[in-house]
């Protein structure tokens, strides 16, 4: 066997080892279907974790209402609340409260992203996002993002009225 031969099995052999690769690869890859129940259980556990949070707020700070949400946007919950208070010159005017946060639909970009919005006496004081990729999502980090958002929020809102 010559070399010209010896160079063509040599060619043939690295292309059928990088084909064996990339086969091996594409079987670990999670597939669409995969991401997309990966996405479904991430949502509803952490969807549970922010109704259980802002069930609380109602009982400490009488006056807001819980709403489980699950729209276009989003799955989660919001609390809210209207209440008059005395403007300067203008007698009394109305004013609200709320913070909601939802956990987006699942999207081509295999992510899991929670978005928080808050106001306190018609001033909006959360807006916030977070996200992980769905192949390394951390659900526990997720569940403390979602403990801290709702303490800052009870803490500035006891601290404004």
């Amino acid at each position: 066997m010559d070399f010209d031969q010896r160079l063509e099995r040599a060619i043939e052999r690295g292309q059928r080892k990088r084909s064996a690769e990339d086969r091996e690869r594409a079987e670990r890859a999670m597939t669409e279907d995969e991401f997309k129940n990966l996405h479904s259980k991430a949502r509803l556990e952490l969807s549970e974790h922010i109704e259980a949070c802002l069930r609380k707020l109602p009982e400490v700070f009488p006056g807001f209402d819980f709403v489980t949400v699950m729209e276009a946007d989003g799955w989660g919950a919001k609390i809210s609340r209207d209440d008059v208070a005395p403007a300067a010159g203008k007698g009394l005017t109305r004013v609200y409260s709320r913070l909601e946060m939802v956990i987006r639909p699942y999207s081509p970009s295999h992510i899991v992203e929670l978005v928080a919005r808050g106001a306190i006496r018609n001033k909006e004081v959360l807006s916030r996002s977070h996200f992980q990729m769905l192949a390394q999502i951390d659900l526990e980090s997720f569940s403390e993002l979602i403990d801290q958002w709702v303490l800052e929020y009870a803490e500035k809102f006891s601290a404004r009225t």
